[in-house]
């Protein structure tokens, strides 16, 4: 067996298979609004990335996305309590003081009676919002951008460079304010003002993007082949028809929509239209790959786990195994057997994942 088919052996898995697994676990969300399923999903992702992150810059996004997932939570509920009605349920909680409407928005109650079902409905759907944001995160938090941007398709490559150097750029933004007031601190300068740490940040931000622009040019970065016109434009229209069918058809599976055979010849649809585009538009980008990352064994283990725990959940739902949803907002959250168990496999890259490092062997004192 070759050493990249070895789970043991340190490497960099290959940033798809990390994509694929979080999109696994995204889906899995998506199907529930059980809190206990969804908590699970939350916890699966998390042991993962602490067990295979780096200490890249992007390996703490993580941490940021759970923030962000309780910020989502927290307008969600507030919303809620400014908007409620007793047609979610009769126990009220309390009661926010009537702010009166102008005509123009009539049929619109702001504030008024809380009640508890309407405050847990929005717990549970803004939760759902968050996990599903946390394994984006995950997937952020565990795949370098810049190898991912090595592995994509050809048409797709200035799009990538964009994207990655956007997503470089912004925590540069960040390293940049914290040393700007470091330095004022230093000179005795507690009270910072936004006139002189936003001039040397955007400063710096501007040098850094003229230096990242000659460096990405000398290196024969954004250069294209001659190909026709038309060839252009069918070739960016394939692209953006199959790119929009994609999208119809997953958004179609995950929300029930459309019906399933529909949805499918959809996502089926879009994937020709996008493969065919993306085959013929690699034809204008003349640049080679150094060191290909591989696709090996843990990389297929990897993307099946994501895979097995969103055919677990898909199932569950089309056949209505039961506590997936709640029968009411104030019902004890049931623990259903078979979800927990699909959701579980989601561990295996946990093990599955090569190492970034090799295992220190204990050294007798």
């Amino acid at each position: 067996m070759r050493s990249v088919h070895q789970p043991t052996v340190p490497r960099a898995l290959h940033p798809g298979a990390w994509w694929l697994w979080a999109i696994g676990l995204a889906v899995a969300a998506s199907r529930t609004r059980n809190p206990v399923l969804l908590i699970l999903i939350l916890a699966v992702a998390g042991f993962v990335v602490a067990a295979r992150r780096s200490n890249a810059p992007w390996a703490n996004s993580y941490l940021a996305f759970l923030k962000l997932g309780l910020v989502v939570i927290g307008v969600r509920i507030v919303l809620q309590a400014l908007l409620s009605t007793r047609s979610q349920g009769n126990a009220v909680l309390f009661t926010l003081p009537l702010i009166p409407l102008p005509d123009w928005a009539n049929g619109v109650k702001l504030g008024g009676e809380v009640t508890a079902e309407a405050l847990l409905t929005a717990l549970y759907d803004g939760l759902q919002l968050a996990v599903m944001l946390c394994c984006i995160g995950a997937a952020n938090a565990l795949a370098s951008p810049r190898r991912l941007l090595k592995s994509l398709p050809g048409a797709l490559y200035e799009m990538g460079v964009a994207c990655v150097v956007a997503l470089t750029f912004a925590p540069q933004l960040v390293i940049d304010a914290r040393r700007i007031r470091a330095a004022r601190r230093l000179r005795g300068r507690t009270r910072g003002s936004f006139r002189t740490t936003a001039i040397p940040v955007l400063e710096g931000a501007l040098d850094r993007s003229v230096e990242l622009a000659a460096a990405m040019d000398s290196r024969g970065y954004g250069r294209t082949a001659h190909v026709p016109r038309r060839q252009r434009r069918i070739t960016g229209t394939s692209v953006l028809l199959g790119l929009l069918g994609i999208m119809l058809g997953v958004y179609s599976l995950l929300t029930d929509a459309m019906a399933g055979p529909l949805a499918a010849g959809f996502l089926v649809l879009g994937l020709l239209l996008a493969t065919g585009a993306l085959a013929v538009g690699r034809q204008r980008v003349t640049r080679t790959r150094y060191r290909p990352d591989p696709w090996a064994l843990p990389e297929w283990l990897v993307s099946a786990s994501g895979a097995a725990v969103a055919a677990t959940m898909i199932i569950a739902s089309a056949r209505g195994v039961e506590g997936l949803y709640l029968a009411g907002p104030l019902v004890i959250p049931p623990v259903p057997v078979l979800p927990v168990l699909g959701l579980l496999l989601g561990l295996a890259p946990a093990v599955a994942a090569p190492p970034l490092t090799p295992r220190r062997e204990l050294v007798p004192a």
